[in-house]
């Protein structure tokens, strides 16, 4: 194994949490690393790609400080996954801002794009303007990234197999990856994982796939046995939503064990790499250590035990609610706006993903029952009457 180095110890005595100790903390850890060569950090390949990552990378979704993502490059990750619509593009703008003076050789990075499948499923968009859309996504997301390529570029959040093989979508991407705007094209999912992954291997095409995989889905046996069959056929696999919400209440009394989390979906092998959110200097630590060590303490593994009896906030788009809501609303979609929101605390990211899909302020309102009928026992109408207020907040009144 490839050998690099990283003294947590050291990093913490010279670094402080906060804004200045982000750019103290990365050169610590630049320092440490031609100090010394005594940790071991895993590396996986990527699939048939050429691509040898460390088994933890960097999703930047949430974060804005550049600060963090040189801590992050500089303490030996490799791949930095962002998307088309994070922060409104700010994210990609960020990125390209710090990644324009360095050697485009020393990192990966991975950018998204979600088409309108509501517009493509209404038939309100034909073949041809879905195609040129996610093209003209992809000119704009590059040029925020000021570079000429991608790594990897995914067809985002396709959460059916018709999704993954949409003609125009799939078009679009094979035809960025013979202009030489990505170097391989993959599909990410958050719901209804076994299915997508499987219209990926059909494909013949896909090069990786990004899915949603943790100790807390009922279902994850059925995802961890596609992403088997993916990896058999060299499909590279990129786990996220590893930390199933970070908290299991509300008002985030009860933190999950998120190293530990972490650990439970990179023991397995067949998954190549991850991309937890990374927004603070002390989250960085502690993904850092799993890059080297992945055995789980006993400790740990009661920490999983226990959260995992506990319903908790994160919603494992197991489809079984699909067509009990008398409206239509795309409840999976609401779910994952209110984890991002109570589990992340993350609001912004919330209100986009409500604006995205045009929930207004409490549409249960006038339902005098609910019809739903969650396998967690979510409180649906209540969650959707809570998430939903923020659809009239502002959006530069959010934190």
């Amino acid at each position: 194994m490839k050998q690099t180095s990283l003294s947590r110890r050291n990093f913490l005595k010279t670094s402080l949490i906060g804004t200045a100790g982000i750019t103290v903390g990365s050169k610590a850890i630049a320092n440490t690393m031609q100090e010394e060569k005594k940790k071991t950090i895993i590396y996986r390949k990527l699939g048939n790609t050429d691509l040898v990552l460390p088994i933890v990378s960097m999703g930047v979704m949430r974060s804005d400080s550049p600060n963090l993502v040189k801590a992050a490059l500089d303490s030996g990750i490799k791949h930095f996954d962002t998307a088309h619509g994070y922060q409104q593009g700010n994210n990609e703008l960020m990125l390209g801002n710090f990644f324009k003076d360095i050697s485009r050789d020393s990192y990966t990075i991975a950018t998204k794009i979600h088409p309108d499948r509501k517009k493509i499923n209404d038939g309100e968009m034909n073949p041809e303007e879905v195609k040129k859309d996610f093209l003209d996504r992809l000119a704009i997301s590059l040029q925020r990234l000021q570079t000429d390529h991608v790594d990897i570029l995914y067809n985002h959040a396709a959460g059916s197999a018709e999704d993954v093989t949409n003609e125009a979508i799939l078009d679009a991407l094979l035809t960025a990856k013979k202009e030489g705007k990505t170097r391989y094209i993959g599909v990410s999912t958050h719901r209804n994982e076994p299915d997508v992954i499987q219209a990926a291997i059909d494909s013949g095409v896909i090069d990786v796939v990004l899915v949603a995989i943790n100790f807390k889905q009922q279902h994850n046996t059925q995802i961890k046995e596609k992403i088997a069959l993916a990896a058999e056929k060299g499909i590279g696999i990129i786990a996220m939503k590893t930390m199933a919400g970070a908290f299991l209440d509300k008002e985030r009394t009860q933190p999950i064990n998120c190293k530990a989390a972490l650990k439970w979906v990179m023991q397995d092998t067949n998954v190549h790499t991850s991309i937890p959110a990374i927004t603070a200097i002390d989250i960085l630590i502690e993904n850092l250590s799993v890059m080297e060590n992945l055995e789980l303490t006993e400790d740990e593994m009661k920490d999983l035990q226990t959260a995992g009896l506990v319903a908790g906030l994160y919603c494992d788009g197991c489809n079984e609610c699909t067509g009990q809501c008398r409206k239509g609303l795309p409840v999976h979609d609401i779910m994952r706006a209110y984890m991002y929101a109570y589990g992340y605390n993350d609001f912004k990211q919330a209100h986009s993903v409500i604006k995205d899909i045009g929930l207004g302020d409490n549409p249960c309102k006038d339902c005098d029952q609910c019809t739903i009928k969650c396998i967690r026992n979510f409180n649906i109408a209540e969650k959707i009457g809570d998430i939903s207020r923020l659809s009239s907040v502002p959006e530069d009144f959010l934190a």
